[in-house]
């Protein structure tokens, strides 16, 4: 069995619902293994745009599509993403998507708290969505979260709603935010629960099916290393962990089956929210990569902050993400570039060091050391082909090859699946 599992390599937007989307015509199952609403996948099919925040994105592709329990659902924030898919001529039902029985649900007291909280940090926000995510993994470490399992048991959730409550409940008096009653938040879950029950299964059982009958699986990841929890920028992170070993305990498999991993990374780079970046662009350069990669956040609308390809950060998204290849997409926004820089290394307090460091204060303190290429005329965008190619932008693809100690085996040259150019298959390697 061959399996792929894709993760971004950077601070998450690069472009991953294309290549997985890309990919999904190799495989037979693609798996969401980790995160919430809060991430954001477009798909451009012909004259269709998707924008996918918890569906796989193989089920554009009519591919089996799972939703594993390392992800966090809003059960009305997924039944609305369901609706607007099938209104688009998508059908998604129980016959195509399932979701793991023990995922755990976002509640409205999560999203109440979540943006309570980041109203009362005042200057110092993390940038969170607000939607609940990080609120809900709480409860599911604190053993108190409510899973989809428990919709079919109302005697289970009359219970567990006290004590989830009796903590939120708490904390939001606290910081002045709306309280909740037991019986807004049951009423609330009964009704959504004859929607949502005819998905749920023990999923790890198909994917060890799956596995024991050498059927293709793609992990779908979403966000990206230098928003992991753990590896990521802390606290300007997400809640969960975004490395391709959480495919394996976010899908219910064991870590054999993740396979080949796939780091997806722009020719250059973005950041939604807050948080260090040391090769943002301030200046004419910046905006006008933001205004040629159309850089808005795909869930929350907000402008892109943008910059170089910093290679310092995506060669330890490599080592700790345990990437195999590279997916380098948005090649054709560096099209007409005189010259092109690339952030190679790093100073602190005049210092040169080989990483960023854990600690947020030095974070903001670091200088990018930049490497500047010639860059090139022609345009790149709708290549097929490394001929099509021309002469500089290879050499571009082939620097960041060295400096990130990685391959780069999928270009993407537009949003366009087939505007793809493969050297080498993940599925066969």
């Amino acid at each position: 069995m061959s399996n792929v599992t894709v993760i971004g390599a950077q601070w998450g937007d690069e472009g991953k619902g294309k290549i997985v989307d890309w990919l999904a015509s190799r495989a037979e199952i693609v798996v969401r293994f980790q995160g919430g609403h809060n991430a954001g996948h477009t798909l451009v099919v012909g004259n269709q745009t998707y924008k996918l925040s918890l569906l796989p994105s193989g089920l554009v592709r009519g591919k089996m599509g799972i939703i594993g329990n390392g992800v966090v659902i809003d059960p009305e924030a997924l039944l609305g993403e369901i609706d607007r898919v099938r209104a688009q001529g998508l059908p998604v039902g129980p016959e195509t998507l399932r979701i793991a029985e023990n995922a755990t649900l976002i509640l409205p007291v999560h999203g109440a708290l979540d943006r309570a909280r980041e109203a009362a940090r005042g200057d110092r926000k993390i940038g969170t969505t607000g939607r609940g995510i990080g609120p809900a993994y709480e409860d599911k470490v604190a053993r108190r979260a409510i899973r989809m399992c428990d919709l079919a048991e109302p005697e289970t959730l009359d219970w567990k709603l006290d004590e989830i409550l009796l903590h939120h409940n708490t904390l939001l008096a606290g910081l002045g935010g709306e309280t909740f009653t037991k019986e807004h938040l049951l009423g609330w879950l009964l009704a959504l629960a004859p929607r949502l029950l005819p998905y749920m299964e023990p999923v790890w059982e198909r994917l060890d099916d799956a596995r024991r009958a050498g059927t293709r699986v793609l992990f779908e990841g979403a966000q990206a290393v230098m928003l992991d929890v753990d590896h990521g920028t802390y606290p300007f992170v997400t809640s969960s962990n975004t490395v391709a070993a959480n495919a394996a305990t976010g899908s219910g498999v064991g870590p054999g089956s993740v396979g080949f991993v796939l780091g997806i990374a722009k020719a250059y780079a973005t950041r939604v929210g807050a948080g260090p970046f040391p090769s943002e662009l301030f200046d004419e350069t910046g905006q006008m990569l933001g205004q040629r990669g159309h850089e808005f956040g795909t869930v929350t609308g907000r402008p892109r902050r943008c910059g170089w390809f910093d290679a310092v950060l995506v060669r330890r998204a490599v080592r700790v993400g345990g990437i195999n290849g590279l997916a380098l997409t948005k090649l054709d926004v560096l099209d007409g570039f005189e010259k092109i820089r690339v952030c190679v290394g790093y100073k602190l307090d005049g210092q040169e060091v080989r990483h960023l460091p854990a600690a947020p204060a030095a974070q903001a303190r670091i200088e990018p050391i930049y490497e500047t290429m010639d860059g090139w005329q022609d345009s790149t965008r709708g290549a097929r082909s490394w001929a099509q190619l021309p002469a500089q932008a290879v050499k571009y693809v082939k620097r960041i090859e060295e400096l990130v100690e990685a391959p780069v085996t999928l270009l993407s040259t537009s949003p366009e699946r087939d505007d793809t150019i493969l050297m080498r298959d993940p599925f066969e390697s």
